[in-house]
Order: C-alpha cells, then sequence, then structure tokens
C-alpha cells in the first residue's frame, strides 16, 4: 500500500516492479492524474513552453500493465497501524502487510485578513498553475509573497510572460535562508535587471479587494496595487491521521536511515519524510532530486532491503538565463568561501562549519552532477559526502582543480 500520488509514491512503486514484486500494489492518492515531477510547474509549464509529459514518473498505461492498482482522487481518511488497514474517503477499507506514506507536503496556510478573496494564489498542483496561468498578461501587476525557490521561479516567469512583479520579502535578498547573503546578492541583482521590483524586510499584513483582490498592504503601512497575488510561503508535511497508534512525528514522520517509520512494516518518504541521513544527520527535504531516489530506495526496503540511503541531496533551479545548482545540506554555516564573482554571475560557493564542508553551491558554473560525474559540482557531491576538511586557501583558489581535493 503507499498513501500519496505523487513523485515518490509513483517511484516507490516503479522500484518494487523492477525489483520483481509480483505482488499486489495499490497506489492512492489526491492526485487526478499520474505521478510526475513538479519543478515545470513553476517553469516552463507555466510559461506554455511545455507539457507534462516527460515528467511522468510512467504513463498512465503502465499502471495498468504493471498491475499497480492505481487509485485517482482517492484520500486515505485513517490509518489502523494495529490493525493493519487503511480507510479511503469511500468508507472502503483494506488490509495492507508494508505500508508507504508519501504523502508529501502541503501549502503552509495563508494566514491574513484578505487571503480567501478571489486572484489570492498559492502553487502546488497543476490545477492551481493553470489558475495562475489564466491571470497573466502584458500589464498585469502581480504581487509574490516570499522569494525562496517557488517565489523567486515564479517571478521569473511571470516577469517572461509579460507581467510587471513586485516581489515582498522578509529578508534583504533573495533565498537568504538557503543560500546566504552574498549569493543572495547575486539573486537580487538578476530580478531586479529584469524589472522585478524586490520590498525586503517586509511582510505582507493584509489583502485588500471588493470580492477580488485589488492591493496588498505590508506590514509597515505600503499598499501595493494589484492584480493579483501568488503566496510562495512554503510547504508543511503532510501527515496522515492515524487510528490507535500513531506513528512517531516531529516536522513529518520520523524514518531511520532505511525510511522505516517507528512502526512495524510502515515506511515514508518525499516531502513528508524526516530522514536520519548518515551524514547530514535528521533532515527533511523538499526536492525533486530525494523524492526521486528516496521514493525508489523506499520502494526496495519495503521488499526487505536493509541498505541505508546516504544520497548527497542535490537541486537546482532555473531563472531567467541563469542556472543554478546546489549539492549537500547546510541549514547553518559559520564561513563561505567563493570561486568566481558574484558580480559577474558566476561561481562556486563552499559551505563549511567548523571546517568540514556541507555542501556548495553553482551559479552558471560547475555543471549539473545528475547528469556529469565528472563536473565540479559532483567533485563537491564527493567531498560532501566524505565529511571532508579542505584548506581554505584551497577552496579558494580557482587555480586548484576541485577534484584534486577528493580523498
Amino acid at each position: 500500500m503507499i498513501v500519496g500520488g505523487g513523485l515518490a509514491g509513483g517511484n516507490a512503486a516503479v522500484a518494487m516492479r523492477e525489483e520483481g514484486f509480483e505482488g499486489p500494489v495499490v497506489l492512492a492518492g489526491l492526485e487526478p492524474g499520474v505521478p510526475f515531477g513538479r519543478p515545470p510547474l513553476s517553469k516552463t509549464y507555466m510559461r506554455s513552453e511545455e507539457d507534462l509529459d516527460g515528467w511522468y514518473v510512467k504513463p498512465s498505461a503502465w499502471y495498468e500493465e504493471h498491475q499497480v492498482d492505481h487509485r485517482r482522487e482517492t484520500a486515505v481518511t485513517s490509518i489502523d497501524a494495529t490493525a493493519r488497514t487503511v480507510t479511503f474517503d469511500s468508507g472502503e477499507e483494506l488490509a495492507y502487510e508494508r505500508l508507504l506514506i508519501a504523502t508529501g507536503g502541503r501549502n503552509r496556510h495563508f494566514g491574513i485578513p484578505g487571503a480567501d478573496l478571489d486572484a489570492v494564489h498559492q502553487l502546488r498542483t497543476v490545477a492551481e498553475c493553470d489558475a495562475i496561468k489564466q491571470e497573466v498578461g502584458p500589464g498585469r501587476h502581480a504581487v509574490v509573497v516570499g522569494m525562496s525557490f517557488i517565489g523567486c521561479e515564479v517571478a521569473a516567469s511571470l516577469t517572461q510572460l509579460g507581467v510587471r512583479v513586485t516581489a515582498v520579502l522578509g529578508q534583504k535578498v533573495p533565498l537568504e535562508r538557503v543560500l546566504g547573503e552574498q549569493v543572495g546578492a547575486a539573486f537580487a541583482s538578476i530580478h531586479e535587471q529584469h524589472g522585478v521590483e524586490l520590498v525586503t524586510g517586509e511582510s505582507v499584513a493584509s489583502l485588500q479587494g471588493d470580492g477580488r483582490v485589488q492591493a496588498a498592504v505590508t506590514a509597515s503601512g505600503q499598499r501595493i496595487a494589484c492584480d493579483f497575488v501568488v503566496a510562495g510561503i512554503g510547504i508543511e508535511p503532510n501527515v496522515p491521521e492515524f487510528a490507535g497508534a500513531g506513528v512517531e512525528e516531529s516536522n513529518g514522520v520520523l524514518v531511520d536511515e532505511c525510511l522505516r517509520t517507528s512502526l512495524p512494516g510502515m515506511f515514508a518518504a518525499g516531502d513528508v519524510a524526516n530522514h536520519l541521513h548518515p551524514v547530514f544527520g535528521r533532515v527533511r527535504v523538499e526536492h525533486y532530486n530525494n523524492a526521486e531516489k528516496q521514493g525508489r530506495a523506499a520502494g526496495r526496503a519495503m521488499l526487505g532491503s536493509d541498505t541505508p540511503y546516504d544520497y548527497i541531496h542535490s537541486f537546482w533551479s532555473d531563472q531567467y538565463e541563469h542556472d543554478l545548482e546546489y549539492v549537500g545540506h547546510a541549514t547553518r554555516w559559520d564561513d563561505f568561501l567563493m570561486r568566481g564573482s558574484v558580480e559577474e554571475r558566476r561561481l562556486i560557493g563552499f559551505y563549511l562549519l567548523d571546517g568540514q564542508m556541507l555542501a556548495a553551491v553553482g551559479l552558471n558554473r560547475g555543471g549539473d552532477p545528475e547528469l556529469d560525474a565528472d563536473c565540479e559540482m559532483a567533485a563537491c557531491a564527493r567531498l560532501v559526502g566524505q565529511r571532508a576538511r579542505p584548506s581554505r586557501d584551497s577552496l579558494a583558489d580557482d587555480n586548484v582543480d576541485i577534484w584534486s581535493l577528493v580523498g
């Protein structure tokens, strides 16, 4: 039983069939379509440059051909871990031997006055993306709330579609919490060059309008007239309801290094899973690469694999003509070293804590470690995985081959 029809759940089903499992597999989720990757929703699909076919885990026909009982637009209302049953919104109760929680995340509640007005959007599903696309047109003005990855990518896509964008963010620069002030400054410059107005160190306190939003009002009282609003304020783990014995959770469902929960026969993967990683400790990661790979690892774990999930996390972001790659996981660091230049928007940066390299970022440099095993960012991933402590001088020196630092 796989509860959740997104990227992690779909990949778990595929992995089990690829590993030769021939028993029944039920994949139940709220999505109306087949499992797919969400990155295009804020980028190419939003700009109508591509459809989603290339992002499907498998085409629709695959599930029937491989005897996967794919139940679309189906909610699991409760899980009884003692009886090992799930109850669907139809009232049907179904027994399971092994269960995977792959329910992903849900948009954080945008709980400010006026958030229920028409033309106030968030982005998680195809339907939500289609609703934003209906707002687009030359001369339209959007307020984007928050400038982490979703906010930045939506602001870029809307700008490329001719929409005037004002972005309201609580920090000094976009992506500051994830990438730090120096790299964030590069993205501030990129967005401003393309015409995005950044209102920094602010929050949206309320939205105004008569049935439909007409303005956003900041905490300091600034009123920003607009035609629509997109709130990119992040997601929270979507933990299902449990009857009887509940699973241990803290910022998601707690799983061990093999993606096992605290309850027998139950696993978790994707955005909902708070994983005990061999290198990073407890982490919950909300990116495409993790959902894909962790879903497959969970499928194998359900079949008895005890191989720890030790993927060195990576993700990417495309904004305008600029490409960002990131490897590792750093929520705090005490040292940041850089090759290249913020001004030239071409750099590799290294995040260290007590001398240990935790993560690296590449802006228009370094390559994609998922596609090129010999690129600079792949070398950075190796260093992170080795818990390496390269000398500061060697890291900052562009004449030193990063691969020469790999043990």
